[in-house]
């Protein structure tokens, strides 16, 4: 990933996704003008700030990025597997309160140019999908439940039978999240990760002598990609972990009651 700033509101965009094909980044904390804990571009609605200054901040950042807010789409983001193919008639959904947003739904796909896909992250894995072939995109929100549910080879699938994308020919894109270092889970997370990815799960789980592991979500959601049909090489993970970058993002396991930063990604109007 590498950074941009402007206005002084800094995101940071993935090495591997073409410009001007798809617009995708994640946003940082800096720029805003929310109070702590949320200091200070809280992008979360619904997380205890006042919701007057995370608007605000949505507006700056899109304002700063030139995205009509009103054309971005939010999900009502449960921890769960529900994919939603977004229409042109789904513009604005959950952009400015909570009521609108795509019920109970953690990834987003659609092939509409000029929509722009959000998640909100504070921890959880960013999942980017683009399709150069099709112009098609998706965004997912993994964290551990969404993972093991297999969000992002859903969202894969999704593309596939919704705009006909061939997995060998997405590009995809992880970012950043909380790092397996810093992520010991129980037995249940082990459990489920195990029945998830059956003799894979080594790949993904570092056994604790209590029973418990370190989850790793980024190898995770590789392994998700790749057993959907995606090329290793194609596949980007920022490698950036929320919990050791709190100067830049949220992390809920680090801070407890924090802000959200957010994944965007949209196709531009202007190459379609």
């Amino acid at each position: 990933m590498h950074r941009e700033e402007r206005d002084g509101i800094a995101v940071y965009r993935f090495d591997s996704l073409p410009s001007p094909g798809v617009d995708a980044f994640v946003s940082t904390r800096a720029g805003g003008v929310s109070a702590f804990p949320y200091a200070s571009l809280n992008l979360g609605l619904g997380v205890g700030d006042e919701p007057a200054a995370v608007l605000e901040n949505r507006r700056r950042l899109f304002a700063t990025l030139d995205l009509p807010l009103e054309r971005s789409v939010w999900g009502e983001q449960v921890h769960g597997g529900a994919v939603a193919v977004v229409a042109a008639t789904d513009a604005g959904r959950g952009s400015l309160e909570q009521g609108s947003r795509i019920p109970r739904t953690d990834a987003l796909v659609t092939d509409v140019a000029g929509l722009t896909l959000c998640v909100t992250l504070a921890d959880c894995a960013p999942v980017v999908l683009y399709d150069p072939r099709r112009a098609a995109v998706g965004l997912a929100h993994a964290g551990w439940r969404g993972t093991v549910a297999r969000i992002a080879s859903r969202a894969v699938e999704a593309m596939r039978s919704g705009f006909g994308s061939d997995p060998a020919d997405l590009l995809a894109a992880i970012g950043p999240s909380i790092g397996p270092q810093g992520y010991e889970v129980g037995e249940e997370v082990v459990d489920r990760a195990r029945e998830a990815f059956g003799e894979r799960a080594h790949r993904v789980l570092e056994p604790l002598a209590d029973g418990g592991a370190r989850f790793d979500l980024w190898a995770a959601n590789v392994l998700d990609l790749e057993e959907a049909g995606l090329e290793p090489g194609r596949i980007e993970v920022a490698g950036t972990s929320t919990a050791e970058a709190l100067d830049r993002f949220y992390s809920h396991r680090a801070e407890g009651r924090t802000g959200r930063f957010v994944a965007v990604a949209s196709l531009p109007k202007s190459e379609l």
